[in-house]
């Protein structure tokens, strides 16, 4: 299996496709799209089916990261205003990107409403042949992204203990 898409629920699509692209870098493939509730179209009884009756309709837009992984955004009408993270509940919690540019991210996630989590951490602190390193952030909207300074293979093979 190959990876090909993440869903992401967001409050505000201008803003989250503003975020997404100008602090992660992502392209946009098809932009801010308005869905309504109907089953006259196979997308729109698809949406029932994913969504449930009286979902209402949301926003949606298509971004791609360099490597051709899709992110997809989701502005539903009827929403929270933010993602409460609950560590205690199952389900994904995080989505991760790799960058050799850490400080420049850190800086604009906070400069496009964003927060950093945490200081930036090495896996192997005492091994300079080890420098793998990664950072947990937000986006605007509270759902959480880690950076990686390494594939996800380098950072983790029994090699790299």
């Amino acid at each position: 299996m190959k990876m090909n898409h993440v869903g992401i629920m967001v409050g505000d699509m201008d803003k989250a496709v503003e975020f997404y692209t100008k602090v992660l870098g992502l392209k946009i493939v098809m932009n801010n799209t308005k869905v309504i509730e109907e089953r006259e179209t196979a997308i729109g009884r698809m949406c029932i089916a994913v969504f449930g009756e009286g979902f209402k309709g949301f926003n949606i837009a298509h971004l791609v990261t360099t490597d051709g992984i899709g992110v997809e955004l989701f502005e539903m009408k009827e929403r929270q205003e933010r993602h409460e993270v609950d560590f205690s509940r199952l389900g994904i919690f995080h989505f991760c990107l790799q960058t050799d540019d850490f400080e420049t991210v850190m800086r604009k996630t906070e400069e496009y409403g964003g927060k950093v989590r945490m200081d930036i951490m090495r896996y192997h602190p005492e091994d300079d042949n080890k420098p793998a390193k990664m950072v947990y952030l937000e986006d605007p909207f509270g759902n959480l992204f880690e950076l990686y300074s390494h594939t996800y293979e380098e950072t983790y093979a029994s090699d790299y203990e």
